[in-house]
């Protein structure tokens, strides 16, 4: 008999390769995890119109985090009942945890101008710049532009002059996380955060039974959520080195890249007889 486990998982590089944005080689492994009925929760940058799609496509029906711990969103009727301080909207129950993106696109405005030409942002890209920076298809890079809370931007500058236009927004009150491609401007939040309220509002719907946690990610913006699971799981990227986290026990690094480390990962984990 397993014990009750929320696996949380980052999606590009992760769950899905980070060239072709397969899931093919985790396949066999969300299988059985929802044969075991484990959810596994989206954890990630990416948009609610992204997930709209990435979540029927894995067969998964429970609740997802988007753009970096911004918001949860659960379906209708998921739990007994409406969590609290969540708002409804197109058919899912919706705890925010920051402001919305007009808001840190201003402060973008503020210091555009003395990092001019060392960077460009999604606002300022056309579906098609987004497609060809990505290679995301056409339809995927429109759902990818849909932005509700925090804006990716690719930097193009320096290293030094990163961590200045970093800092720099950081005094304005905004926070960058730097993602496997992107690094990405919003709110003081992240993706332990906003793990860790969902994993008490499971807790809290059943009964007090408290579910250990499982957390896969390959980028610096996983950090958080990797430091906050009970088994932190660091998946190997061929485009960047894998993430340093404060965490020392219970902490996996995969041998392979991208679904294939991860499902390796989660076998070793939940499946292997020890």
């Amino acid at each position: 008999m397993l014990k009750p486990t929320l696996v949380f998982s980052d999606l590009d590089g992760s769950l899905l390769d980070h060239h072709t944005y397969s899931f093919q080689a985790a396949r066999a492994t969300l299988t059985k995890l929802a044969a075991h009925q484990i959810p596994v929760i989206p954890n990630t940058s990416k948009t609610f119109a992204e997930l709209m799609v990435i979540r029927t496509q894995l067969g998964l029906t429970s609740p997802f985090i988007v753009e970096n711990g911004a918001a949860v969103y659960i379906p209708d009727h998921y739990f007994r009942e409406q969590p609290d301080a969540c708002v409804h909207r197109a058919g899912f129950w919706v705890k925010e945890f920051t402001t919305p993106i007009n808001h840190w696109l201003g402060l973008l405005n503020t210091v555009k101008p003395k990092f001019a030409g060392q960077f460009t942002h999604f606002s300022n890209m056309s579906v098609q710049q987004i497609s060809e920076i990505t290679g995301l298809c056409h339809t995927d890079a429109k759902h990818a532009a849909t932005r509700e809370y925090a804006e990716p931007i690719h930097w193009t500058g320096t290293e030094r002059e990163k961590q200045a236009f970093v800092e720099a927004l950081q005094v304005l009150g905004a926070t960058c996380l730097q993602g496997g491609r992107f690094l990405h401007l919003g709110g003081r939040c992240d993706k332990g955060q906003a793990m860790l309220w969902l994993q008490q509002e499971y807790s809290r719907q059943h009964s007090g039974l408290v579910q250990r946690t499982i957390a896969l990610g390959d980028g610096q913006n996983d950090v958080a959520m990797l430091d906050a699971a009970d088994i932190a799981v660091r998946i190997l990227s061929p485009v960047n080195p894998p993430p340093t986290i404060n965490k020392t026990q219970n902490v996996f690094t995969s041998d392979s890249y991208g679904p294939q480390g991860w499902a390796e990962c989660i076998e070793q984990i939940l499946f292997v007889q020890k």
